[in-house]
């Protein structure tokens, strides 16, 4: 990986063009792949997204944007996916062309319904590409204070340490602090889980509870989060780390995050079909919840996963919410 690297973007919601953004601030060229023939056609004509972060203004010249996956694939050397969890099997069914000798990052937020596999997992099964060529991009990071340039951070995972600084750089920027990690497995699955957590202290702000509970669900959460990603990949980490402790309490907290929003709307009443219909957009929490949970079922030594338990049962078993979260409350500590 060199200054002639190319990158490329694949995916069009919030994350994805805050990703964009990031990359043009250090290349001269960006390649973005998007589904959708509108969206690619007004970046085009209005210089900035339609549906997302439309705040953002890009000098189109730097943009290579395409509607076939196969152009964008074929022309990058690292390829950055920011597909939603759920429909990533299904883009990536188009893909003909051979990318074992790309360099593949995760973006995405969540476990491949289909296989219960984290991304980086499923192109080493699936497209033979080699675990030192895989990333994954954490954070504590939204998008929207991307857009805003607050001052965020990132955490590139990769096995090989030359790839992970390669990719932290170009994303660096006045307002993007980067670092580099080897645990791309715990990193991924830290991701994921955050967002399960996130849907749960939602949960509890939509039925009335307060500071002092959200904190103790909270400290909980990091403590249930070491317990799977242990139990899943065992290594030397500190969960207290940005990309771990720091991501899961800004998606618990903050006002920007979608799956405390989803979370809030199932606490205050709103069903799964009708809080996602309102929202537009996807909750990651809603698909890992139970990927998360079927993958400890399927563990002969289960680990105890309360609050991930819990939000499953409300969202795939109809349970209602107020019963649920009382049990819970005598799980904690």
């Amino acid at each position: 990986m060199n200054e002639t690297t190319k990158y490329a973007v694949f995916g069009s919601g919030s994350w994805a063009t805050a990703i964009v953004k990031m990359l043009c601030e250090n290349l001269d060229q960006v390649g973005w792949y998007m589904r959708s023939v509108y969206t690619k056609e007004h970046i085009l004509k209005e210089q900035h997204n339609p549906s997302y972060l439309s705040s953002v203004e890009f000098h189109t010249e730097q943009l290579k944007l395409s509607n076939d996956i196969n152009e964008i694939a074929d022309w990058a050397d690292v390829l950055i996916f920011v597909i939603p969890s759920a429909f990533i099997h299904a883009e990536l069914q188009k893909l003909t062309v051979d990318i074992t000798d790309k360099v593949v990052v995760s973006a995405v937020k969540g476990i491949l319904p289909e296989s219960g596999l984290l991304v980086g997992e499923h192109f080493h099964d699936h497209y033979n590409i080699p675990f030192e060529h895989i990333g994954v991009i954490a954070g504590p990071c939204h998008a929207e204070e991307v857009a805003l340039e607050r001052l965020s951070y990132l955490t590139i995972s990769c096995a090989d340490p030359v790839k992970a600084q390669a990719i932290a750089n170009v994303l660096a920027s006045d307002y993007i602090k980067t670092k580099i990690s080897d645990d791309i497995i715990g990193t991924e699955y830290a991701v994921m889980l955050k967002n399960i957590y996130a849907i749960a202290a939602g949960i509890a702000h939509g039925l009335g509870y307060g500071d002092n509970f959200q904190s103790v669900l909270m400290s909980n959460a990091i403590r249930e989060m070491k317990r799977f990603i242990k139990k899943m990949h065992k290594m030397k980490r500190n969960i207290n780390n940005s990309a771990y402790l720091g991501d899961l309490l800004v998606t618990g907290y903050s006002v920007f995050s979608r799956n405390r929003m989803f979370g809030n709307m199932i606490g205050k009443g709103y069903t799964v079909k009708s809080a996602q219909m309102e929202m537009n957009m996807v909750a990651e929490g809603y698909y890992a919840a139970k990927s998360a949970y079927l993958l400890n079922e399927k563990n002969m030594k289960k680990t105890r996963l309360p609050i991930i338990k819990a939000v499953y049962e409300i969202l795939y078993e109809n349970k209602n919410p107020k019963k649920v979260f009382n049990k819970l409350t005598e799980k904690l500590d």
